[in-house]
């Protein structure tokens, strides 16, 4: 595996670290973003360790320029991803696939424990992700900032929006979730491929770009109506016979976690409402199948299009397999889902609201 260093500060270390690995090769070091994207386009790697804060470009507009120019797998490695999540999730909705401390260098327990953390995100991103043959990327359109209104109180979901994502999904999702109003009479439940220890800030910063309350999906709990709940854990996310949620190990083969076709499976099982499903951008085939399945069981399916997903990996699958009702840009689905509600079930006022919501959004 061939890796691209951009750090100012401790570009050394990580190589030196590197280097005991003997199928890891330095490709070439960049000492801040702008050097990176320029390095990026003459000789793209395997895999960019980029930092955040760095003179001239930081790591998140370094990250949006590599992903429309010369896509990469891009792991973000900074100080301290806890104080830096809002950069993290930008960073990670313009296609970065994770983020990690900056290892310590030292013989003490607690640097031989970062380097271990370091290098085992490398070896999953090596696993799992394959970049060959990557279309050019569009830039993904800018968050829209809703104004805070208070949730619906309403104790039953007569309607689910099942939504799926993975690279690129924390900015596709923010997005979505600000063009949906506080009023909508359905749960949303998001299933983004996001490693257990981001779940809690992912859902914080989420909760920042939406009118809807988003919360972590625990459980044993029942999904409430205009409540967004996010799954929270390495094991895959289910909904039960009883429709409350549960996580599960199973089936372990699975290297995506949590896995959008596992919960979209158990959807198609046990929801009694035939509603909405959503699958989002990202790399790889998780999702197809399952939407697939609800569109089968007479659910309202979307795919997000080409043109605006950060990479177009599961949507493409589901299109390629006939599983999306409809393939939509970004900004639509919003609309659609709006629209599905509007059609199916409402009370009179309600639908007035959303006639009125669809004419000023248009």
């Amino acid at each position: 595996m061939r890796i691209g260093i951009v750090n100012h500060l401790v570009a050394e270390s990580l190589q030196q670290i590197l280097t005991q690995e003997s199928s890891y090769k330095i490709a070439w070091i960049a000492r801040d973003g702008a050097q990176a994207v320029a390095q990026c386009i003459k000789n793209t790697p395997d895999l960019v360790l980029m930092e955040l804060n760095m003179p001239v470009m930081n790591g998140v507009e370094a990250t949006r320029c590599i992903m429309k120019e010369s896509p990469c797998p891009i792991l973000i490695v900074t100080t301290t991803v806890d104080k830096n999540t809002a950069q993290v999730f930008e960073a990670m909705g313009y296609g970065a696939l994770d983020a990690v401390d900056t290892p310590l260098i030292g013989n003490d327990s607690h640097a031989q424990s970062s380097r271990e953390i370091f290098l085992k995100k490398i070896k999953v991103i090596a696993k799992l992700h394959t970049f060959s043959g990557l279309p050019h990327l569009k830039r993904p359109s800018p968050l829209i900032s809703p104004v805070r209104q208070a949730p619906l109180t309403q104790s039953v979901a007569p309607h689910l929006i099942a939504i799926g994502s993975s690279t690129g999904g924390p900015k596709a999702l923010a997005e979505l979730l600000a063009n949906l109003p506080n009023t909508l009479p359905a749960t949303l439940v998001i299933i983004q491929h996001v490693n257990q220890e981001f779940s809690v800030s992912l859902a914080a910063w989420l909760n920042a770009h939406s009118a809807l309350p988003v919360q972590l999906a625990l459980s044993h709990q029942r999904p409430q109506i205009g409540t967004v709940y996010l799954a929270s854990s390495n094991d895959h996310l289910i909904l039960t016979k009883q429709l409350t949620f549960a996580y599960t190990p199973e089936p372990h083969s699975i290297p995506y976690r949590p896995s959008v076709n596992v919960f979209f499976q158990s959807v198609a099982k046990h929801w009694p409402q035939k509603s909405v499903a959503v699958l989002l951008t990202g790399m790889g085939r998780d999702g197809a199948e399952g939407l697939a399945l609800l569109r089968t069981a007479g659910w309202y399916t979307i795919a997000q299009d080409e043109a605006t997903s950060v990479i177009y990996g599961m949507p493409k699958a589901a299109k390629e397999r006939g599983a999306a009702t409809d393939i939509l840009p970004l900004s639509e689905i919003s609309k659609a889902i709006i629209h599905f509600l509007q059609c199916n079930g409402l009370d009179m006022a309600n639908q007035l609201k959303l006639t009125q919501l669809i004419d000023s959004s248009s």
